[in-house]
């Protein structure tokens, strides 16, 4: 069983940063796809960002340019550097892990997931 950790989350004014973190207990994290996804209150839980084994990347078009998704293989951890945030990125946000060889948006194709981190972005 995989165990995925987020940490990193909190209350910040429109305009700040804010870096998450998503330490998993599995040796073999390197070989994995990862996912940061967020769901805010009556909404679907959406994909923000995606990284692939060999840290390929992806975003959704509401984030491109402001967040940055990386990972340290050696540190089994996955970041999500957010910047220039905005009221609307306020969502608990979750990172994921996917066994699948194609990686998708579809949050029912990730099989492990983190219990999430609040994010609120101030006006």
């Amino acid at each position: 069983q995989v165990q995925l950790v987020e940490s990193g989350g909190g209350l910040v004014q429109a305009g700040g940063s804010l870096r998450l973190s998503c330490a998993a207990s599995e040796r073999t994290f390197s070989y994995y796809a990862m996912g940061w996804f967020r769901q805010a209150p009556g909404k679907q839980r959406e994909l923000v960002a995606r990284i692939t084994r060999g840290g390929s990347t992806n975003y959704a078009d509401s984030v491109k340019g402001r967040f940055t998704v990386s990972r340290d293989n050696a540190k089994n951890t996955v970041f999500l550097q957010m910047n220039s945030l905005k009221p609307e990125d306020t969502a608990v946000y979750y990172c994921a892990l996917t066994t699948r060889l194609v990686v998708t948006a579809t949050p029912t194709q990730y099989d492990y997931w983190g219990q999430g981190t609040q994010v609120t972005v101030s006006s």
